[in-house]
C-alpha cells in the first residue's frame, strides 16, 4: 500500500492558515491592529518575557468604526440583490446598493 494522502483543509483550518500567513504582511505595510488580543493571548505574552514578540496596539475608536462598518455591510447583504449582485452592469449595482442603504436608514 502507498503512503496514505493527506485529507483536503477544512474550511476553518484552511481560513486559519491564510489569516496567519497574512500577518507577516500586514507587520510589514504597518497595518495597525483593530481587533482587541485575547486575555489568553495577553498572559501567553506575558509569561513568554522578552521572547512575547512585540506588544500589540489597540485602537477603541479605530475597532469601533470598524464594527460599524461590518454591521452596515451585514444589513445590505439581507437584501439578496446586494448579496447575489444580479445586475451586470457596475451602474445599476450601485443603485441597488444605495436604495438599500435607504431603506435601513428609513427603518432605523
Amino acid at each position: 500500500m502507498g503512503a496514505a494522502a493527506s485529507a483536503p483543509p477544512t474550511p476553518a483550518t484552511a481560513a486559519t492558515a491564510e489569516r496567519i500567513s497574512r500577518r507577516p504582511l500586514l507587520r510589514r505595510r504597518g497595518t495597525p491592529h483593530t481587533i482587541p488580543e485575547s486575555l489568553d493571548q495577553q498572559r501567553h505574552r506575558k509569561n513568554r518575557g522578552s521572547r512575547g514578540d512585540r506588544l500589540t496596539g489597540f485602537d477603541s475608536e479605530r475597532y469601533r468604526t470598524r464594527n460599524t462598518v461590518e454591521r452596515t455591510i451585514n444589513r445590505l447583504k439581507g437584501f439578496r440583490a446586494v448579496a447575489t449582485r444580479y445586475e451586470k452592469r457596475a451602474s445599476i449595482y450601485l443603485g441597488t446598493v444605495s436604495l438599500a442603504a435607504l431603506v435601513i436608514w428609513v427603518r432605523t
